[in-house]
C-alpha cells in the first residue's frame, strides 16, 4: 500500500527520478522553454518554482550586500542542481527578473498533438517571462558564431 507516499514514480526508481528532475529543471532554466510530458511537468513544477524562490532571495541578498545569505542561497541551489552555470544564471538573471512576482513563475501549455511512439500528452513547460523572439535571435547568433558544419558548406 502507498499510504502517505505522494508524487509520481515516472517509471523510475528514486535515484534516476532525482536525476531526471535535476536535468528537466536545469534544461528549463537553460533554455527558458522545454517540451515534456504533462506528468513530468506537473511533478517538477513545484521544485522549479522553489529553486526560483531561493534564487530570488540570493539575488536580493547580494544586491543588499548580505554575502552570507547570498552564499547560502548559491550553495543550496548548487547542492540541488549540480550545475554551476545554471545556478549562476538563476541568481544573476532569472531571480532578479522575478523579484516583484510573488509566485507562479512557470506555465504549462498543452500541445495539440500527442508524442509519437507512445501517444503521451505533451506540454510546453516554460518560464512566464520567456521571450520566444529573443531566444530565436540568440540561437541564430550562436549558430552564426559556430560557422558551417561541413567543409562543403564553407565552399558554397
Amino acid at each position: 500500500m502507498r499510504h502517505g507516499n505522494t508524487g509520481r514514480k515516472l517509471g523510475r526508481k528514486a535515484q534516476p527520478r532525482r536525476a531526471l528532475r535535476r536535468h528537466v529543471v536545469c534544461s528549463l532554466f537553460t533554455h527558458g522553454r522545454i517540451e515534456t510530458t504533462i506528468s513530468k511537468a506537473k511533478e517538477f513544477r513545484p521544485w522549479a518554482e522553489r529553486m526560483i524562490t531561493i534564487a530570488k532571495r540570493g539575488a536580493a541578498a547580494r544586491a543588499a550586500g548580505d554575502t552570507v545569505t547570498a552564499l547560502n542561497a548559491y550553495r543550496r541551489l548548487l547542492a540541488e542542481l549540480h550545475d554551476e552555470p545554471v545556478v549562476a544564471k538563476l541568481i544573476g538573471e532569472i531571480g532578479p527578473a522575478f523579484a516583484d512576482r510573488p509566485g507562479g513563475y512557470t506555465r504549462m501549455l498543452r500541445t495539440a498533438k500527442p508524442r509519437l511512439g507512445d501517444n503521451a500528452t505533451t506540454v510546453v513547460f516554460e518560464l512566464v517571462t520567456f521571450d520566444a523572439d529573443a531566444a530565436a535571435a540568440t540561437k541564430a547568433a550562436a549558430r552564426a558564431a559556430r560557422g558551417p558544419k561541413r567543409a562543403s558548406d564553407a565552399s558554397a
